[in-house]
């Protein structure tokens, strides 16, 4: 819009039926309530937020528990900026450190210490819980597999990624 309100462009508007409201606002509540509803139970029983989980819980699975930060983003599916300031507090707290990447310099690997493998290995349970009682569980396979293929069609890169 100008400072007029007028329109800058000539594309027209096209309004949401019905069916597409409804998946419009369906997915947009799940984008803004799941991840809170996901975080409480980690923040209330392991302190930790849900991004600080999943970025643990990558760590743990990578091979010799170490990741390039840019690949490490993307799988928590943040920015590099916040995944720096998320990393930053975790080698606060003695669960990660970072070294560079004896392969190739410019890049810095993210390495899970013991530390921080015990607490993802604690969270772990209460996580899952929360991903079956919440998603998994209400959904049965098909829904699964579309909610999954959906997921795919949808995926955003962060800008610092691209």
């Amino acid at each position: 819009m100008s400072s007029t309100g007028e329109r800058q462009d000539d594309e027209e508007v096209r309004w949401l039926d019905e069916q597409e409201k409804a998946a419009w606002t369906g997915l947009i509540s799940l984008v803004l309530l799941l991840p809170g509803k996901l975080e409480s139970p980690l923040r209330q029983e392991h302190g930790i937020t849900l991004f600080e989980y999943l970025v643990l819980s990558h760590l743990s699975e990578a091979p010799k528990r170490k990741l390039r930060m840019g690949e490490l983003a993307f799988l928590a599916s943040g920015s590099l900026s916040r995944l720096s300031n998320v990393i930053k507090r975790c080698e606060q707290r003695g669960w990660v450190v970072r070294t560079p990447d004896p392969a190739d310099g410019r890049y810095t690997l993210a390495e899970l210490t013991h530390a921080g493998f015990d607490v993802v290995h604690l969270a772990a349970p209460t996580h899952l819980r929360a991903v079956r009682r919440m998603v998994l569980d209400v959904l049965n396979t098909t829904d699964q597999k579309a909610l999954a293929r959906i997921a795919q069609k949808l995926r955003i890169v962060p800008d610092d990624l691209d």
